[in-house]
């Protein structure tokens, strides 16, 4: 009796098993689930924006299923058919979007709107309606991009403006008055870090002499409070008094100072007794011997 297991039956056993595994084991790789049942649906694209085989297909963000195949429609216009494997339990409402959206790093993902007014749903196979969803860098190249390109002449404009003001020689004129004038900050702030402490010194001084004038007019105010002011001012009225009762006499023609001050013929007998005294000097001079009589024995 022959044996039903022999070597070659065994390998081919083998093979398969192998061939099953690999497969099973690139379509887990891919997110694939063999062991799920899963239903398949079609949407058109007109562009799918890098969308790849077993990228997501995600409801409010949580995964509902896989894209399963996308492939080029030859007979409809050059559009693209994304066939998506979704949960078995998982029911699309008619009305429902599929929409490819696309990420800062370029990934994109197919994401399901629901259409929840409706409560009659797409079979099995069925086709549903495919948008694409507007992105950051569709707004970039919808709105910052012509904006950009309206600037680029505007900031070759302002770049020429800067090389003119740049290349000026004015501007480097300017350029060297302004480390001319820092450098005479830097030494006038030398000079005036030298100067305070001489300065202060100085104030240190003018204190000092300060605290000397005011002690000596504290002991200035020390004696003349100890002055008797009372006799002093007493005697300086006395001396006032008799000054102006000198004054009055000399004033009065009847007083002897009065008549010395004010008589003519006093001033007048003055005058000639010094003009004779006057002659007699001259005629001593002239002739002594009339005067001085010297005898001899």
């Amino acid at each position: 009796m022959k044996k039903i297991f022999t070597k070659e039956v065994l390998i081919a056993i083998a093979v398969i098993i192998s061939i099953g595994l690999m497969y099973w084991g690139i379509n887990y790789l891919k997110g694939v689930n063999l062991f799920t049942p899963s239903n398949y649906y079609k949407v058109s694209f007109e562009k799918v924006n890098g969308l790849n085989v077993s990228a997501p297909v995600t409801i409010n963000g949580f995964q509902v299923g896989l894209v399963s195949n996308v492939s080029y429609d030859f007979n409809n216009n050059g559009n693209i058919i994304v066939e998506l494997s979704l949960d078995k339990k998982l029911r699309l409402p008619i009305g429902t979007e599929a929409m490819i959206s696309t990420d800062m790093l370029g990934t994109s993902t197919v994401l399901l709107v629901l259409n929840k007014d409706r409560n009659d749903y797409y079979e099995v196979g069925a086709e549903i309606p495919g948008k694409i969803q507007t992105g950051l860098m569709d707004n970039v190249s919808n709105d910052i991009m012509p904006s950009i390109t309206q600037l680029l002449p505007k900031v070759d404009s302002i770049l020429e403006n800067l090389n003119n003001i740049l290349s000026n020689p004015a501007l480097n004129e300017s350029v060297t008055r302004l480390n001319n004038i820092t450098s005479n900050l830097e030494n006038l702030t030398l000079q005036l870090n030298r100067s305070v402490p001489e300065i202060f010194n100085n104030v240190n001084v003018i204190s000092n002499d300060l605290k000397t004038i005011s002690g000596n007019v504290a002991e200035m105010t020390t004696e003349l409070n100890t002055v008797p002011l009372d006799s002093t001012m007493k005697s300086i009225n006395e001396t006032m008094a008799n000054l102006k009762d000198l004054t009055e006499a000399m004033k009065n023609e009847n007083s002897s100072l009065g008549l010395l001050m004010n008589n003519d013929g006093l001033y007048n007998h003055l005058d000639q007794t010094i003009l004779s005294l006057d002659s007699l000097f001259k005629d001593i001079k002239a002739n002594p011997k009339r005067y001085i009589n010297v005898k001899v024995f």
